[in-house]
């Protein structure tokens, strides 16, 4: 199995997680939500969850995304398309080269 789909050194990838999760953030502060009420918003049992993703530590699931953008007032493809941008960046830049 392919492990590492963005050739990118892990601290690149660690960094790029980290700008990810400012973004998120700042979507949920923009949007008047603390971790917990985010959390319960998105159906995450564990408001740590919400920070862990903050602190570039993981990825919002796919089947969530979604939720994620409705919880925080995103229209779901602007959401989507900002976090290729920190979570698949090969793909973005394929995709959105162009624009």
């Amino acid at each position: 199995m392919y492990g590492n789909p963005q050739k990118r050194a892990k601290s690149d990838v660690q960094e790029m997680r980290r700008d990810g999760g400012r973004y998120l953030r700042e979507l949920r502060e923009r949007a008047g939500l603390s971790q917990r009420e985010l959390a319960g918003r998105v159906g995450t049992e564990y408001y740590t969850f919400v920070s862990q993703l903050e602190n570039g530590r993981g990825r919002i699931p796919p089947d969530r995304l979604t939720i994620w953008a409705s919880a925080l007032d995103v229209e779901p493809k602007t959401f989507v398309k900002s976090l290729m941008r920190y979570y698949d960046p090969v793909t973005f830049e394929i995709l959105f080269a162009d624009e």
